[in-house]
């Protein structure tokens, strides 16, 4: 398809941080797509999962059927936008990668875990595994990305790490996080396909779960209107026996209806503001959007959700049982780093006797964490503590 002026063209990226030869059959984005689908890491993605444990269900969302989703959602609207897909799809597959097992709450621990030493955040951390972590090439670590899937990896970093990342790259991608200007376009339309699946996600998961009921979603306009409507022009799916079937239909009609809803409110601000490049587009507010009404009505449903499935108390629960091994992991490792895999000790033992032995450490052990599954987890928390969290 022909790309808009305001789409990322692959002939004109700001390149990779060491150069390669042009593929003689695909695309820079393309190529970037491809090396993380190959990447160790993605394949992990499988295994760690979102809301639910991995011992919870074989049905749940993983990190891996989620990044495909918001794969298939953004490619669908950058189509239509005339935005580049193949940096879509990139940016989407790789922009959970440095995600800890066990969810939001293995994130919070270990970033409890290394406040004195910089902290955890996982879109930083989903670039350090891009950048450093990956070992396929003999040329140099990390899969080496272009700058503009490098730029939509990155969605979000304090001032701090910022200012690290652009000390060790002027005018990378950190540097807007410094300057407050915005990503590209597809980096933008990443953002928004990540938070319409997880949304959509977990109801799905939620209700499969028995933790909230359609009866109790009746209270959210959003998926309301859309079960209403699906009732009106499907009445055999009003029995209990039909019940999935009314709850997929609803999410799909609210899916569409948020797609086309972000499509039209974004051709009216590109509209408006005209830009004639994707440079131009990050010197602009962000583009990429719902209508009001709607990004009111997506609010009230993460209101829910929040309420009612991430503050219910038997994820609560389980959630505190991750926190627990986490940290324990964490301890373990500090006082014992050659407990961890041959790589990782190789990796501590290099810093031994410079300045910040301590702190270089420390973040190796919150690397070999963060790249854990759920259950690889589980199982090295057993062997190092005698304990089964999950008994």
């Amino acid at each position: 398809m022909t790309l808009a002026a305001y789409a990322c063209d692959p002939a004109r990226s700001r390149g990779r941080r060491y150069p390669e030869a042009v593929a003689p059959t695909r695309t820079e984005y393309q190529r970037d797509r491809d090396r993380i689908v190959h990447s160790t890491a993605f394949r992990r993605l499988v295994y760690k999962t979102q809301v639910f444990l991995n011992h919870e269900g074989d049905l749940f969302r993983t990190r891996l059927t989620h990044s495909l989703e918001v794969a298939q959602l953004g490619r669908s609207m950058a189509r239509s936008l005339g935005l580049n897909e193949d940096l879509v799809e990139a940016i989407a597959l790789a922009h959970d990668l440095g995600h800890t097992p066990f969810g939001h709450a293995g994130q919070d621990a270990l970033d409890e875990c290394m406040a004195a030493h910089g902290g955890f955040e996982h879109n930083l951390q989903s670039l350090r595994v891009v950048d450093q972590l990956e070992e396929r090439y003999p040329a140099f670590d990390g899969l080496n990305l272009t700058f503009e899937t490098r730029e939509g990896v990155l969605k979000h970093c304090s001032r701090k790490n910022a200012e690290l990342l652009e000390a060790a790259e002027p005018g990378g991608v950190a540097q807007r996080f410094l300057l407050r200007t915005q990503p590209s376009l597809e980096a933008q339309l990443c953002n928004l396909a990540d938070e319409i699946a997880y949304n959509a996600h977990d109801i799905d998961d939620g209700v499969r779960s028995g933790l909230i009921t359609l009866e109790q979603l009746e209270a959210v306009p959003l998926f309301d209107d859309f079960r209403r409507q699906t009732l009106q022009d499907h009445p055999q799916l009003g029995s209990a026996a039909q019940g999935r079937r009314l709850l997929y239909e609803t999410i799909r009609r609210m899916l569409s209806a948020q797609v086309y809803d972000v499509i039209e409110a974004t051709q009216q601000a590109l509209c408006a503001a005209a830009p004639m490049s994707a440079d131009a587009v990050r010197q602009l507010p962000a583009l990429l959007r719902f209508s009001d009404e709607m990004r009111s009505r997506s609010a009230a449903l993460k209101k829910f959700l929040f309420q009612n499935l991430y503050r219910h108390p038997q994820v609560v629960h389980t959630t505190g049982q991750a926190r627990q091994a986490i940290r324990e992991l964490f301890e373990a490792y500090r006082e014992s780093p050659e407990e961890m895999q041959a790589g990782f000790v190789a990796r501590a033992l290099a810093v031994h006797g410079k300045a910040d032995e301590e702190h270089a450490v420390l973040r190796v052990v919150a690397d070999y964490i963060a790249g854990m599954t759920d259950r690889f987890a589980w199982r090295e928390h057993e062997r190092l503590t005698g304990q089964r969290l999950l008994a």
